[in-house]
């Protein structure tokens, strides 16, 4: 790994609020991912990466598709992409597995860069309340929900899901990006008490909304890395550290 870095990056959310805003951000995100393939030994896509997404057997959602190109672009080069599915893209199948080379997680894994351990996931559902969106989430990932859904017109579909997500988005946009505190962030508090049983040196997430970097009992780091409509943050691991960047290109 000498010379190279790991990069870690969240809630791109690309299709909202508008065409024109997500074009712009999805060619941001592109140029981001062009100044890192110098030196990128792996690349963590940590969930959210759109707002909505939903394959059917022959339909995939429309657009996307200069994204789409660079992650192939990246794969073909022999650099390694993981994609870890969000609350908003849990309904990835095999389309990025087959045609990008793109390894899909849909649960929060632990891996092992150069000595140091990682726990990385987006980070719904984790910690303690938000009862109702666990509830959700397992109703969302069963397979007799998703075939059911399936049945339906992929316009009528797509379109139902994407009034839920802007719905949802006027509800918590406030919360989602003020800093609630260490008593109150969920995820550290979930990080706080999964290293009193498993010694992890760095926990990445996303999901919050909002670029943060918190020690967890001197023994780790908890980062979340933010998202890409108002701070368009990431993470970089060097071998030894881990840091939060801003792309400003």
């Amino acid at each position: 790994m000498k010379g190279q870095k790991i990069y870690f990056a969240s809630d791109f959310h690309l299709g909202v609020p508008s065409l024109e805003s997500s074009l712009e951000r999805e060619k941001a995100v592109c140029r981001w991912l062009d100044s890192i393939k110098t030196d990128a030994a792996e690349i963590n896509l940590v969930g959210d990466i759109f707002d909505f997404w939903y394959e059917y057997v022959y339909t995939i959602p429309k657009g996307y598709t200069r994204l789409l190109g660079k992650i192939a672009e990246l794969t073909d080069a022999g650099i390694k992409v993981n994609f870890f599915t969000g609350n908003h893209d849990l309904w990835m199948k095999d389309y990025f597995t087959k045609e990008l080379n793109v390894n899909i997680y849909r649960e929060p894994i632990k891996k092992d860069y150069n000595g140091k351990k990682f726990l990385i996931g987006h980070g719904d559902g984790l910690g303690p309340g938000d009862a109702w969106y666990k509830i959700l989430k397992v109703i969302f990932s069963s397979k007799t929900c998703q075939w059911l859904y399936s049945r339906l017109h992929p316009n009528l579909a797509f379109y139902l899901a994407r009034k839920a997500s802007k719905r949802s988005r006027v509800i918590t946009a406030d919360s989602d990006e003020k800093f609630l505190g260490e008593e109150k962030e969920w995820l550290f508090l979930y990080a706080k008490e999964h290293i009193k049983k498993d010694p992890i040196d760095f926990f990445v997430f996303g999901h919050r909304h909002l670029p943060l970097s918190m020690n967890v009992e001197n023994k780790a780091l908890y980062v979340n890395l933010g998202e890409w409509i108002n701070y368009r943050s990431y993470a970089v691991f060097d071998g030894v550290d881990l840091k939060l960047e801003k792309f400003n290109g």
